[in-house]
């Protein structure tokens, strides 16, 4: 669990984001098309249209953080709704997401 920022807002981007985005795009991508502040310290979850990358931009009192987190097998579960530009997750849920688990309901 990544505890670099401590927050209980977490949001899913639902659709796929290009992971060549590094974090000033991905910033300036967050008001854009979740209509979110990027720097009220939530963490923002974001995956790749292949589904096997996943990167987290969040904001803490000094700066942005960017993870990135590559699965060798598989795919992370990810929601697929044209209803929902944004999901947002517990702690649990962001644990559970990052460990790859695909037969736990996570929305």
């Amino acid at each position: 669990m990544i505890t670099v920022v401590p927050t209980d807002q977490i949001y899913l981007c639902c659709g796929a984001t290009d992971m060549r985005r590094w974090i000033n795009s991905l910033a300036r991508m967050v008001p854009k098309v979740l209509a979110l502040n990027p720097h009220t310290g939530a963490i923002f979850c974001l995956r790749g249209r292949k589904g096997h990358i996943i990167k987290i931009l969040a904001h803490d009192d000094q700066g942005f953080c960017l993870f990135t987190k590559r699965l060798t097998d598989g795919c992370f579960a990810w929601p697929t709704t044209k209803d929902q530009v944004a999901v947002s997750l517990t702690k649990a849920q962001l644990s559970l997401l990052l460990e790859g688990l695909q037969e736990y309901p996570l929305w």
